[in-house]
């Protein structure tokens, strides 16, 4: 597979993580919204387009949302779907849920 860049947009309320493929016109993004103050990022949409799915994307997506976490202090809230799927395949993941 091409090389995959995450980049994250942070916002005053809402944020999201890209994910950008070389070659590759379309983007795949992981949203999220904050609470409690900017503590805790409720991780509330993935989406993934045709021609970048079955390549882990949304995997890369939610492993950087959960290494900022932990380099930066906050806590993630799982909502969407993918997001709550992918915390219960990975226990490990505790010291970052809210």
């Amino acid at each position: 597979m091409s090389n995959v860049t995450i980049t994250r947009n942070d916002g005053e309320g809402r944020g999201a993580y890209h994910a950008t493929v070389d070659g590759q016109q379309t983007q795949a993004e992981l949203t999220y919204r904050k609470d409690d103050g900017g503590k805790v990022l409720v991780a509330d949409h993935t989406f993934v387009p045709n021609d970048l799915r079955g390549k882990g994307i949304a995997g890369k997506l939610v492993d950087a949302l959960v290494a900022d976490a932990r380099e930066e202090g906050f806590k993630i809230r799982p909502v969407c779907s993918y997001v709550v799927a992918a915390f219960r395949r990975n226990p490990d993941w505790d010291d970052v849920e809210a």
